[in-house]
């Protein structure tokens, strides 16, 4: 892969700029291959901390694949499209996308080695096959890639921002506008190395929202992904104090009881205890195939648990 550096970047960090502009590997993942010599600044090998500048040529090799020690298990997939490129998968509640540390069997990544003959390598083997991901206990749309050459395509339609990726949500309390566009930099939280916040420091992040139906204390809402950062929509969300329905870590659960009126606080707890989750579910995936150019479009019905929930809320 061979890009050139553009303005607004002038004197980032070249491990930084290089997480941004290829969601599909992780900033340690890049540092690595720094370190190891595989990234080269107008020809030069340089160190992470390297600030690039304008018009900068920055080569990214890839090293061959390790073999995977991630075990192949057979697991059902919900598999809504697939050729011999890529899939489309409607992932459910409660599956991690890839092992990581404390999590080495039941994720999607197990399912698909047992499915598929060949994944794609783009991380050294960690995650073979994901292009993007969701969040655990996210439900819904994920495209996978079978070979590298699919890989970075895919993966340059995320960078261009050209892929569709819809999100519905319930979140509590009511607008004041019916759309609206959220753009707050994510980074890491200071304290909480689970959690991430929106920061002064932290990563370029932009999401889009416009409101289905508003209901008494909660409102369900269609959002759109401009970039892909870890926890994004459930962070935007959560700052602008519209925690999403049932998550746990963004204070969406019983915390927000006490700020709603007592006339609803007993029907509340009643659907906080219809799902575990929080009611965020990727509806819509949208891109162009790499090979054949098509559009391709797929939409992903709402789990039961949220369907439960909003059929209650309906019912008021």
């Amino acid at each position: 892969m061979q890009c050139k550096i553009l303005p607004d970047h002038e004197g980032e960090r070249l491990d930084r700029w290089l997480a941004a502009y290829q969601d599909e590997l992780s900033r340690s993942r890049i540092q690595q291959l720094i370190h190891d010599g595989f990234v080269r600044v107008n020809g030069k090998v340089i160190k992470p901390s390297f600030k690039v500048s304008v018009n900068d040529v920055v080569d990214v090799e890839m090293p061959d694949p390790e073999p995977s020690q991630i075990c192949p298990e057979d697991i059902p997939l919900d598999i809504l499209f697939e050729d011999e490129y890529l899939l489309v998968v409607n992932k459910p509640a409660g599956m991690t996308v890839h092992p990581a540390t404390g999590v080495s069997s039941g994720t999607l990544v197990n399912a698909l080695l047992a499915h598929c003959d060949t994944l794609s390598h783009m991380d050294g083997g960690k995650r073979p096959g994901i292009v993007h991901r969701l969040d655990k206990e996210t439900t819904g749309l994920l495209m996978v890639a079978k070979d590298d050459a699919t890989h970075r395509d895919l993966a340059e339609q995320l960078a261009q921002r050209s892929i569709i990726r819809q999100y519905c949500a319930l979140v509590w309390g009511l607008f004041d506008e019916l759309e609206g566009r959220i753009e707050a930099p994510i980074g890491r939280h200071k304290t909480d190395r689970v959690r991430m916040a929106v920061r002064a420091d932290g990563q370029f992040a932009a999401t889009q929202w416009k409101e289905i139906r508003g209901y008494e204390f909660t409102t369900f809402l269609k959002l759109q992904l401009e970039s892909g950062r870890t926890h994004q929509i459930r962070v935007h969300l959560a700052d602008l104090h519209h925690s999403v329905f049932g998550d746990s870590t963004y204070g969406g659960r019983h915390t927000r009881i006490l700020g709603i009126s007592p006339v609803y606080r007993s029907f509340a707890q009643q659907l906080l205890k219809l799902t575990d989750r929080q009611m965020l579910h990727a509806q819509k995936l949208g891109f162009k195939h790499p090979h054949s150019g098509e559009d391709m479009v797929f939409e992903s019905e709402l789990p039961a648990d949220m369907q439960a929930v909003l059929a209650r809320l309906d019912a008021i």
